[in-house]
Parts: structure tokens; sequence; C-alpha cells
């Protein structure tokens, strides 16, 4: 069996077939709403659908899942249908013993990667791909819960069995379940630490604050000025990575202006809510964009320009309104920037200094937006470079290699704390401070801090933020000012005191109208 996945402008673009041209594939995905990434199951031999694999696909498909999810999920039963073949059944004859072996080959043991179409790089008379890892609580949990959807769909919808092969034990487990219940890994920063990490890691400085001048990587300003973006903000990877000029107000707004806007499509679940980023984040953005985005643009200009069909030219910015308006596939088209996913966002350009250049804040060599595998690489480098040059006076690194959602976690916490000291002050006693806490969840809603991180947060339940409580007692990560000089230059005294009093003067109007 082979895994593809629909892909409607490749489609479009690329096509060449006497029976539909490639316009008429892509007027008949549209017409079934079929989304980009939905998983397609060909049989090897005769090149036809497999079933219920692709029936299961496209009612993935009708649940407007991320074309990346859908890939992803796709990827899992094409492992599953691997596993069950070399045992020499098919997925619909799996018995539990079946699926037990193959968490137990996912979670357990050491084992050959295979590859979608079912062979090893072996089986094809070519040297064997390097033992990959047992895959740890997450990603299973991932694994499993794709496994209950997929017999869930051929029991209840396909009713191509009776039941699923997984007996259902106490409080709804199964035997796929990972057995462990975790809350949230919250890994947040010292203030040493992200200094460590943004300034010696991405910004090539020495730990003394010197030049490092045998730092031979791209992008030093481009690091920190996503560092302090994703501290400031408090945003996910996805919203801070694809963020537009226009929404910082970046060659619209007066320098080092806080700005405020909204995300949507980029936003975990679709969920919409009000970004605010701060002066100093600004600031730390329009430093990029003067010092070393210029010459990156200019290089890639030539390649844009060669690009442009593929490409959504704007030609009329409105960031009053979050309008962007220009030409794609050869039409006039409007969209609303908070409405524009990653990948719209990634082949969005406008006429520049030099040519075309991207609209999206971070641009890499190629012109363009980075993808995840490059943030990737720029963390690992930095981890690398930390390690390197750690000696007596750098701060105590962690037994894991930190993340760029470790920056969330440290702006949840740090703005969780400010906020809770300024409503009453310093409470040395830890047995008052966790009665404070539980009062805050059934009190007066008014300007709970709880509350307030949640919806800067975007969380979908306030019990998820929860989480973040018990690290507020830590006296290890208490300090003197909550917001004072994590972001700008030393010489500065920059205080984030301004997200607190931002945050609340944004809750109190919202308050009186529910009053009201």
């Amino acid at each position: 069996m082979q895994l593809f996945s629909v892909d409607v402008e490749l489609a479009r673009k690329y096509l060449d077939s006497p029976l539909l041209s490639g316009d008429e594939v892509a007027a008949l995905l549209d017409k079934q709403a079929i989304s980009d990434g939905t998983p397609i199951y060909l049989d090897e031999e005769t090149m036809m659908p497999v079933e219920p694999y692709c029936s299961w696909g496209r009612k993935m498909s009708y649940e407007e899942l991320a074309k990346s999810t859908l890939k992803e999920y796709g990827r899992i039963m094409a492992r599953v249908d691997v596993h069950q073949r070399k045992r020499g059944r098919d997925i619909l004859s799996a018995t539990e013993s079946d699926l037990v072996a193959y968490k137990r080959s996912r979670t357990q043991r050491t084992r050959l990667a295979d590859s979608a179409e079912g062979t090893t790089a072996a089986d094809e008379g070519v040297p064997a791909r390097k033992p990959s890892r047992p895959v740890g609580h997450a990603a299973w949990t991932k694994e499993s819960g794709v496994i209950d959807k997929f017999y869930t769909y051929a029991v209840k919808d396909r009713k191509c069995l009776e039941s699923a092969p997984m007996r259902v034990a106490a409080r709804g487990r199964n035997a796929l379940s990972s057995g462990i219940r975790l809350g949230m890994d919250i890994r947040h920063l010292t203030f040493d630490q992200f200094r460590y990490f943004r300034d010696v890691g991405l910004g090539g400085q020495r730990p003394d604050s010197s030049v490092n001048r045998s730092f031979r990587a791209s992008g030093p300003h481009r690091g920190r000025c996503a560092c302090d973006l994703a501290l400031g903000t408090g945003m996910r990877w996805q919203e801070w990575a694809t963020v537009l000029l226009p929404e910082l107000g970046i060659g619209w707004g007066r320098p080092g202006e806080a700005a405020e806007f909204k995300v949507q499509a980029c936003a975990k679940y679709g969920k919409e809510r009000t970004i605010y980023a701060p002066e100093d984040s600004v600031d730390s953005a329009e430093t990029y964009c003067l010092l070393e985005r210029p010459y990156v643009v200019e290089a890639a200009a030539r390649r844009l320009g060669r690009l442009h069909r593929d490409l959504f030219v704007v030609s009329r910015i409105e960031p009053a309104t979050g309008l962007v308006r220009g030409t794609l596939d050869g039409i006039q088209q409007e969209f609303l920037m908070s409405a524009m996913d990653p990948d719209l966002r990634r082949i969005t350009v406008r006429e520049g200094e030099f040519g075309l250049e991207a609209l999206t804040l971070f641009v890499c060599r190629g012109g363009l937006m980075p993808l995840a595998d490059s943030w990737k690489r720029y963390r690992h480098d930095a981890w690398r470079r930390m390690e390197a040059l750690a000696d007596e006076t750098t701060p105590l690194m962690p037994a894991k290699r930190w993340r760029w959602h470790d920056l969330r976690h440290t702006y949840a916490l740090q703005l969780l704390t400010y906020l809770e000291r300024q409503m009453d002050g310093e409470e040395p006693d830890q047995a008052a401070r966790r009665r404070r806490h539980r009062s805050y969840l059934t009190g007066n809603i008014r300007y709970n801090p709880l509350l307030i991180v949640s919806r800067r947060l975007g969380h979908s339940n306030p019990s998820t933020t929860y989480d973040y409580l018990q690290y507020t007692d830590d006296l290890v990560n208490d300090f003197e000012a909550a917001f004072r000089d994590w972001l700008g230059d030393l010489d500065e005294q920059t205080t984030y005191a301004q997200i607190a009093s931002h945050a609340f003067r944004v809750e109190k109007p919202a308050l009186k109208s529910m009053e009201g």
C-alpha cells in the first residue's frame, strides 16, 4: 500500500492527464470539500483506492483538521498497516494482541523506521537506516487516539466490523492507553537562562556579553527578535513565527509603538484572540528589520521575482481594517489578515525597495518565511553553542534541551505572578498563598489573575492555566521584579509591567459591559 496526500495547488499546476486537467481536478476536490493533506491510500499493484482507509481519510477531511494533522494521521495508519502485513493480517482482522504488539514496538523497542509504503530501506537493496528511538508518552497518546478514531469509524460509520479489537476496561481505557497520567509539561526559564539562550545561543555573544568572533550562524538579530516577541506576547510558535509586518505596525505605525492585533487562522483550534505586543518586542523587531532583514530580502529578490506566479502578490494593505488585497493564481483576491493561514502567509509578498519581498516579519535565505524545520535547527544550533561556551559564570543548563514553547510558559508564569502581587502584595506564607489561589477560582472574577492570563494565552479552559499556579509558589523562580529588563538592552530601564497594566485596561471595559 502506498500513501499520498491531497494538494490542490500541485494538482492544478502540474497534473497532465488526457482524462482530467489540473483545473478540473481542483474543481472536483472543491466540490467534494476535500481538504489539503487528506490521506489517500492506493494499492501498490493496481493503484486503486484501499478501503476503508480512503473513506476514513475523507471523514477526517470533513473535521476541518490542519493539513499537517491530516498528513500525520495518514502516516500513523500507514504504520499500523505495515505492522499488520508483517504479521500476516490486515487492519480489519487485527486482534487486541496485534495492537498491543504494535504499541510495544513503538514505545519500548529500538526499531528501524518503516516507510509509508511498507518497506524498509534494507528491503530495496540499499543500506538500512539507523535505528530510531521509541516514541514518548505524548507521541503515543496521539497515535493511540488516531487508532481509536479509525476503529470507531469502522464499527459505527462503515459497519465493516461488529466491534473494535480493543476491549474497554475501567474508566473507558483500553489496551492502547499509555497508562500514564501527566499534567502539563511546564518548563520555564529564569531571567539568566533566558538571557543566555537569547544573547549567547541565538545572538552570537559570549557569556560575558563580548562579541564572539567565531560565531558563524546566520540571523543573530532574527533569533533575538523571535525570543523577544515570543516572551513579550505569550504567543505559540506558529503564531509568532508567521506574524506579518503590518500586524506589528512596522512600516505603518510610529516607531517603537506597542502593537495590538488578532490571531485566528494561525491559532490553536482556530480560536480567535487579541495579541498585545509591548514596545520592547516591537523595538526588537524594528532593529532586526533595520540591521539584518534588508540584506536577506535584497539577496532573494531575484528568486522571488521568478516565482511570482506562485505567490500572493499584495497590492494594497489596510492595517486599520486588517485587509490585504492582491493577485493570487492570476485572480484579484482579498483576505483578512487574521484569517490567513500559515501556508498563505508564507507565499504573501509585496513590492519593496529591491523587488518582491515577503510580508512576514521573519525571512530566511530563500526570501520567504522559515518553516518549522528551520526554526528547530536554529534552536538546536543555539543549544550546542550554549553547551560549548558554558563555564562557571553561565546559568545552570536544564536536563532537557529548551523549546520555543518554554518562552510561552515563562510569559504565563511571570504575568500570573505579577498580577497576583498587584492584587494582594507580597505574601511570604505559602499556605496563605495557596488559599488565595483557591479563592481566585471561586470568588469575584472582576480582576482574577488566573482568568486574565487564561484569556491572554488563548486557553479553552481555565483549568489548563491552573497548572501554572504550583510554580508561583516556587521561591526559586520568584524574581525581584517579574518583568523588568527581560527584553531590550540592559542599559535601558525596561519594565513589563505595561503588559499587566494593558491587561487590566482591557478587562475593565469588558466587565463593565457584562455588568450593564
